[in-house]
C-alpha cells in the first residue's frame, strides 16, 4: 500500500506539512546548491510548514544540518560547503525506501538511531549529477515521497545535453550545430575524435565551445578560438564529465525564459536577456555567481518575439515531460530566429537568480514561487502519472 493512501492519525492531520530541503551533493555545483538552499530556507513560510534541512556532502553522506540560512552564502568569493554546516562529521540521515513509511532516521556510530519523524515532501535544490539528473528523483519515487520539480526521465534528459538536444530535434525545436564525443571514442581513438572536431570547426568556423555533457552553471566550459587551445579545453571538460560536447558559436542575443506549472498547465514568464559580459569571454561561472553579472528583465523584445520565445519555452517543457519548473535558454540569432540552447530542470534559485527574477517581474514573488512549488509537489502523486 502506498503512503499516500495510508490513513492519517489525528496528529498527522493537525501537524503542518514537513518539507525536507535537500542540498549540496557530489557534483561540481555543490557550492551553488548550498547557496540556493539558504535562499529557499529563508523563503519557506514557517507558519505553514515544518522544515528539515538535509545536506549531502561532497563524498555523498547525508548530513543533518543546522537551519541557519545566513551561513549558506558566498563569503570572500568562496562557496559554502555542507561539511561546514553538518551537525556531526560522522552522523548520517537515512530515508526509508519503504513506500509505506516516510520516516527519516538519524544515526551516529555507537549510538541508537534516532527517528526524526516523517517527511511529506522533498524540495531538492541539488544541481548537476547525483541530484538533478534523476538519481535522487528515483530514490524518492522508491520511497513514495513527493518532491518538487521534474521526474526521473525529465531530470535525466534535462541533465544530459546530448539527449536533451535529440529530444528537442524530435519535437521540431530549433537546435544549433553540435558534436558529441563519448568516453569510449576518446579513450580508444583520441586522434580520430580530434579530427572530427577539427572537421566540425571547418564546417561551422571557430571559435568553438567545449563543454561537459552533464554539468551545469557553465562549469568546465571553455571557448576555444583555434586549434592550439583544443586539447586543454577537452581536458577541462573531461574533468567534470568523460562525455563532452562541441558547439559552434551562435552570434546573437542570449535570452532566457522561465516556465512554471500552474493548476491549468505550464505558463511562461516574461523573458530576460543576458547582455554581453565585457569582463569575461562569455557568461561563465565567475560571471554568473561571483561577479554577479546582471540580466535585463524583461528582455527588450517585440511583442511577437516575446510570444515566440514563451511558446518555445513551454514546448521544451512539454517535450521533455517536465514538471514544476524549468528555465529555458535561447539564442536570438542575427536573422531573428530563436535557437534553444538548453533547459535547466533545477535552475539557479537564489532571489537574484534569473528564474526567480523573471517570475518576480511576471507577478510571482520569490516566497510565492517557493510556496507554489511545494503545494504542486504535495498535490502530485509519486509513481507513474
Amino acid at each position: 500500500m502506498s503512503s499516500e493512501n495510508l490513513p492519517q492519525s489525528p496528529e498527522q492531520q493537525l501537524r503542518k506539512p514537513r518539507v525536507a530541503v535537500v542540498f549540496g551533493g557530489r557534483s561540481s555545483e555543490h557550492g551553488i546548491s548550498v547557496v540556493t538552499a539558504g535562499a529557499v530556507l529563508n523563503a519557506i513560510d514557517r507558519t505553514k510548514y515544518d522544515v528539515l534541512p538535509i545536506g549531502i556532502t561532497t563524498d555523498g553522506r547525508w548530513a543533518l544540518t543546522a537551519d541557519e540560512p545566513e551561513r549558506m552564502a558566498i563569503t570572500d568569493r568562496k562557496m559554502p560547503e555542507v561539511a561546514q554546516l553538518a551537525e556531526s562529521t560522522e552522523g548520517a540521515v537515512v530515508l526509508s525506501v519503504d513506500p509505506g513509511s516516510r520516516e527519516v532516521v538519524y544515526s551516529e556510530p555507537g549510538s541508537v538511531p534516532k527517528a526524526l519523524g516523517e517527511v511529506d515532501v522533498v524540495f531538492p535544490v541539488l544541481h548537476g549529477p547525483y541530484g538533478e539528473d534523476g538519481t535522487l528523483q528515483g530514490l524518492l519515487e522508491l520511497s513514495g515521497v513527493p518532491y518538487v520539480g521534474a521526474g526521473v526521465l525529465a531530470s535525466a534528459v534535462g541533465q544530459d545535453k546530448e539527449y536533451m538536444k535529440r529530444v528537442f530535434l524530435s519535437f521540431g525545436l530549433p537546435v544549433g550545430p553540435y558534436l558529441v564525443v563519448r568516453p569510449r571514442e576518446w579513450d580508444n581513438d583520441p586522434s580520430g575524435a580530434r579530427k572530427r572536431i577539427v572537421d566540425f570547426a571547418g564546417d561551422h568556423g571557430w571559435p568553438l565551445f567545449i563543454k561537459p555533457a552533464r554539468a551545469g552553471s557553465s562549469i568546465g566550459i571553455t571557448k576555444v578560438d583555434d586549434l592550439s587551445g583544443l586539447d586543454e579545453a577537452i581536458e577541462e571538460a573531461r574533468r567534470h564529465d568523460p562525455k563532452f560536447l562541441v558547439e559552434s558559436l551562435l552570434r546573437g542575443r542570449e535570452i532566457e525564459c522561465g516556465v512554471l506549472e500552474f493548476e491549468d498547465g505550464p505558463r511562461a514568464s516574461v523573458p530576460a536577456e543576458i547582455p554581453p559580459v565585457t569582463s569575461h569571454d562569455f557568461y561563465d561561472f565567475e560571471a554568473k555567481y561571483i561577479d554577479s553579472a546582471s540580466g535585463i528583465v524583461p528582455a527588450p523584445l517585440t511583442e511577437e518575439q516575446t510570444a515566440e520565445v514563451q511558446r518555445l519555452a513551454v514546448e521544451a517543457f512539454e517535450a521533455t515531460s517536465c514538471e514544476g519548473l524549468v528555465r529555458a535558454d535561447f539564442f536570438l540569432t542575427e536573422d531573428g530566429t530563436f535557437v534553444i540552447n538548453e533547459i535547466n530542470t533545477l535552475p539557479g534559485f537564489t532571489p537574484i537568480s534569473m528564474y526567480p527574477r523573471m517570475w518576480q517581474e511576471s507577478g510571482v514573488s520569490y516566497q510565492e514561487l517557493v510556496d507554489r512549488l511545494i503545494q504542486a509537489a504535495l498535490s502530485r502523486p509519486t509513481g507513474l502519472r
